[in-house]
């Protein structure tokens, strides 16, 4: 469960800094990852010294915890800070619902199929709503209620300073924010990327109520052992230095320090940013992955990717188990030129779950298998889905 008692004050402390242990027993969603990658500034001796100055600081009275500041990655804005002004906060999330619910003829009548949709890593809701909502059809539009999530951490959700964003936190704020409220006894699962992870985790929590998932372009990467989380990192993470896709994900995810300062430039003065865009472009609407790319807080980048992406390898085979064994529809989409998530990634995932659906799309990337063909990606969806006959 998430921690909200740390005071105003109290700075997060990284994670590079500080050696894990714990019994095979003692499983807290935490990865391995974010304690046992090679520091080339561990090495160096750097966080020493500035551990160092910190307790000195201590010692000396210079860091207080009664006055109210922010850590690096806080920006201050109300999304990021609702965690402070709310007690009981729950994710941000757009609902379309069904034309049924506002017809006349039709008072009163549930939505006959609920879907819930998640995104990747550094987006939002509007990743789904922005391309594939608008070009449902008319009976998806009419009987479906569509739900697009925020995760916590990201777009306009809660990011609060405490939490370790463990696939446990995502879950369970899915179930206290959407599930529960809207009493949610069955759904489909649509999701991208990172969201995949996550919606395995949930998918498998409620294998009664999926009826289908789909994981579009989903980083599923499993070994055995203790390693399997460091693996994972080097297998979805690995030092690249091109493409330079490649080098943001790498970058941002093996050096911690350097990667607050990123964050400290632009995801703290995002509201800036996005002033600045708009003087330059005379206030012209801004493409939401822009917007979405410094909607976060390193807090919440850094742990998700850690905790859901690399430490999510140590469940993936036991949740497909769930999910196969449970006969819950399994639809795969591919591009076979992503260089973000590999074919070997899907081809691990087929091997678990025999019976699903592998879906390659020629000459699409990881944002293109959805990019630049909305109109294809929705109809795909509502086959899954059993809007119509195959």
């Amino acid at each position: 469960m998430i921690n909200s008692v740390m005071k105003f004050g109290d700075a997060s402390p990284c994670c590079c800094g500080r050696q894990k242990e714990k019994n095979d027993d003692d499983d807290d969603g935490v990865s391995e990852s974010l304690y046992k990658r090679k520091s080339i500034f561990r090495e160096m001796g750097f966080l020493q010294f500035e551990r160092k100055m910190q307790s000195l600081n201590r010692k000396w009275g210079k860091v207080s915890s009664e006055k109210p500041m922010n850590v690096w990655s806080d920006c201050g804005c109300e999304s990021c800070l609702s965690w402070v002004n709310e007690g009981n906060y729950k994710l941000h999330f757009v609902v379309k619902d069904p034309l049924s619910a506002t017809d006349e003829n039709c008072k009163g009548k549930k939505a006959s199929e609920n879907v819930i949709f998640l995104h990747g890593f550094l987006c939002s809701s509007s990743f789904w709503t922005q391309t594939v909502f608008p070009h449902f059809s008319e009976q998806v539009n009419h009987d479906y209620r569509l739900i697009a999530i925020d995760l916590l951490g990201f777009g306009k959700s809660p990011k609060p300073r405490d939490c370790l964003y463990t696939l446990k936190d995502h879950v369970e704020m899915i179930e206290k924010s959407v599930i529960q409220p809207l009493q949610l006894s069955t759904f489909h699962l649509v999701a991208h990327s990172m969201g995949c992870i996550i919606a395995l985790a949930l998918a498998a929590k409620y294998p009664e109520c999926v009826k289908s998932i789909t994981l579009t372009a989903p980083p599923y990467s499993t070994s055995e052992g203790n390693e399997a989380c460091l693996n994972a990192l080097s297998k979805l993470a690995g030092k690249k230095l091109w493409p330079p896709l490649s080098f943001g994900s790498s970058f941002m995810s093996w050096h911690e320090h350097l990667g607050r300062c990123v964050c400290l430039v632009f995801c703290r003065n995002h509201r800036i940013w996005e002033k600045v865009l708009k003087l330059i472009t005379r206030n012209r609407e801004h493409h939401f992955l822009i917007t979405d790319l410094t909607r976060h807080t390193h807090q919440s980048a850094w742990n998700s990717m850690h905790n859901v992406i690399c430490g999510g390898a140590k469940y993936m085979d036991s949740y497909m188990k769930i999910l196969s064994k449970g006969g819950v529809r399994i639809h795969v989409i591919q591009g076979d030129k992503d260089k973000v998530v590999q074919m070997e990634c899907c081809n691990s995932l087929k091997l678990m779950a025999p019976n699903a659906e592998i879906n390659i799309i020629p000459n699409a990337d990881h944002g293109t298998v959805i990019f630049t063909r909305e109109k294809e990606f929705a109809h795909r969806l509502e086959l899954t889905w059993g809007v119509f006959q195959t």
